[in-house]
């Protein structure tokens, strides 16, 4: 993997987003913000879930007390207004207590009214997000590109950035987001050469659980691989838990999520397998979670038979490799035993626990 893109560190609450700070997991609530406990509840569930950052839509001025609530309840995982239109609105949720401010400075009004919201969130220590995607880009750029472009994304975050710069106002962090997964790409790169400010990473509107993903993981990860990134969100038309869930497999996939536990390498089975391996995994997956053993920093590979069972074997913690109805237990590379294919499950889990303490 390429080395990570130098960033600014800019103070979210009680998280670092950018410098040398772990890269971040997002994701939003979709209850509406003036159900204070129905929020609350999604929320818990998010932080519950390993969520970082959590942003809630604050369409009016009513709805901004969310914040202040959420806080008086306990909740200490950085939560950040998104707002769109009405610059009072972004002041209220300042006020209410808002560890970060989503806008687009464009479409908040005037200079001055950007102003203000720029003087609230200096006094209270408060970063704003410029939030660019493609399918609300201005006008004058859509006719100049012909077309949401990369280029045109891009553009529009650098001229709103210039606009709190020319406020004197640096603690910004910047996201330019698409629904067409190689624009997002490369609107990101363009941005990763020409500013140093930290990246929000997402692909918007990407779809349901099984599509989303695929496409948050192809254009997150693509960045991710290349340096580029400092906090990301999957966006997915499903409970938002499964957008966090989605996010952490993307980092742990590249080494990069410092919560990573328990990381299973499974075959996909071929015509050699003969132990029914695939629910088997999915009883050891299960397993994992009802004992909760997922935290615990291993490496565990589920083989279905004994062609890359002996490598896997050298490389993995602890794990299993498939023969006749039966399997093979090994740890640390060594083999120990040997279980009927019904059993094997149940000792792996116990291994596991007994071996491995925390």
């Amino acid at each position: 993997m390429t080395a990570r893109r130098r960033s600014n560190a800019v103070r979210v609450g009680r998280l670092t987003i950018g410098g040398n700070a772990p890269i971040t997991v997002q994701s939003m609530t979709n209850t509406d913000p003036r159900d204070r406990e129905a929020t609350l509840r999604q929320v818990r569930a998010l932080v519950s879930a390993g969520c970082d950052v959590i942003r809630l839509a604050v369409p009016d001025k009513g709805a901004a007390g969310i914040f202040s609530f959420l806080k008086e309840q306990g909740i200490e995982v950085p939560l950040v207004a998104d707002i769109h239109f009405d610059h009072k609105i972004a002041l209220e949720a300042v006020a209410a207590g808002a560890d970060k401010i989503r806008i687009n400075p464009g479409n908040v009004g005037s200079r001055d009214k950007v102003a203000e919201v720029v003087r609230a969130c200096r006094a209270a220590g408060v970063p704003i997000r410029i939030g660019v995607n493609g399918g609300s880009l201005e006008r004058p750029l859509l006719e100049k590109y012909g077309a949401p472009t990369a280029e045109a994304i891009a553009e529009s975050a650098l001229g709103h950035a210039a606009i709190l710069e020319s406020l004197d106002f640096y603690d910004t962090v910047i996201s330019v987001k698409s629904s067409d997964v190689k624009t997002m790409i490369d609107a990101n790169r363009i941005l990763a050469e020409r500013t140093a400010y930290p990246l929000h990473l997402g692909v918007t509107e990407a779809g349901g659980l099984k599509r989303g993903t695929v496409k948050g993981a192809v254009g997150i990860g693509t960045l991710l691989a290349e340096g580029i990134g400092d906090t990301v969100r999957t966006s997915l038309t499903a409970d938002p838990t499964e957008e966090v869930a989605a996010a952490r497999e993307i980092l742990s996939a590249l080494g990069l999520d410092p919560r990573a536990g328990i990381d299973v390498v499974s075959c996909p089975t071929c015509g050699r397998t003969k132990i029914d391996l695939i629910p088997l995994l999915a009883a050891f997956e299960k397993g994992l979670d009802e004992r909760g053993l997922r935290h615990k920093k291993l490496k565990v590979a589920f083989m279905g038979c004994a062609v890359n069972g002996p490598g896997e074997a050298r490389e993995a913690d602890i794990g299993i490799a498939g023969g006749d109805g039966e399997a093979l237990l090994f740890k640390r590379g060594k083999t120990v035993a040997k279980y009927p294919a019904d059993q094997i499950v149940g000792v792996l889990l116990d291994e596991i626990e007994k071996t491995f303490p925390d």
